[in-house]
């Protein structure tokens, strides 16, 4: 029984190795350590893509609040995000007693929203008699789109990582990572200039604003998705020796003893 199991196992080698050579050079797998490390800092970076698809899908970046008026059972509040905005008429009674302006805009009220028309005929918005500058909104609007791209290719590169059990696509997905969360803050920055040029066009009817939770997701984001994509990175690296003092002792043991 033993020259049979002999021959069948040179067999299974032979195929083996005829299979390399017909594939070309086989790639190690992916060992189980270093597939749930990598699927832990996938989960990171599944955070910060569902964050920002959160805040840029929603339309709380910014409200805007009127002061309230004498013996008003109603006042009027605005908010607005990347794409539309809502005006909206709220209950005083429903605020509270020491808030000068009208607000949150949370409150449950009269909402009437439009999508911004700059997108579609290239006019600006008028918020309060106030008036937008269309081209920063448009490119807050269009970073934040190109940021959801970039997230899309860097989660195209770890599924087929961890699919196909290769190493070498955790350097361009941590590259997508990290400069999909950088150009999130880019996106954050421009809309903040874009607020503060609404603000200073108009100074008739007296407001006051307010970055909303929305602002608040795309911040956390970034932030995770720099941390997400440096998780990558460090996954890429080569893996160092565990006690490298060893190493060098031998080594100046070998040249001392030549």
């Amino acid at each position: 029984m033993m020259w049979p199991n002999f021959f069948l196992q040179q067999e299974e080698e032979r195929m083996a190795g005829w299979r390399g050579r017909a594939g070309g050079k086989r790639r190690p797998a992916l060992t189980d350590a270093q597939e749930g490390k990598i699927k832990l800092a996938f989960f990171v970076a599944i955070v910060g893509v569902t964050l920002t698809v959160l805040a840029v899908g929603t339309e709380f970046w910014v409200e805007l609040n009127t002061y309230k008026q004498n013996h008003s059972a109603m006042c009027e509040a605005a908010h607005y995000g990347l794409w539309k905005f809502c005006y909206k008429k709220l209950w005083v009674e429903d605020m509270e007693e020491e808030r000068a302006t009208c607000g949150p805009a949370e409150l449950p009220g009269e909402a009437n929203c439009s999508y911004f028309k700059f997108f579609s005929t290239g006019e600006n918005a008028h918020i309060f008699q106030r008036t937008t500058k269309k081209e920063l909104n448009i490119m807050a609007a269009v970073v934040s789109l190109l940021s959801i791209t970039l997230m899309v290719m860097g989660s195209l590169c770890i599924t087929m990582a961890l699919s196909k059990g290769v190493e070498f696509l955790l350097k361009p997905a941590s590259f997508f990572f990290m400069v999909s969360g950088v150009m999130v803050l880019i996106s954050l920055e421009v809309f903040r200039h874009s607020v503060r040029w609404l603000i200073s066009s108009d100074h008739s009817i007296p407001l006051e604003y307010e970055y909303s939770w929305s602002v608040a997701c795309a911040v956390a984001a970034g932030a995770v998705l720099l941390f997400g994509g440096g998780c990558f990175i460090f996954l890429s690296l080569p893996a160092l020796p565990k006690r490298p003092w060893r190493c060098c002792a031998q080594d100046s043991g070998s040249s001392n003893s030549t």
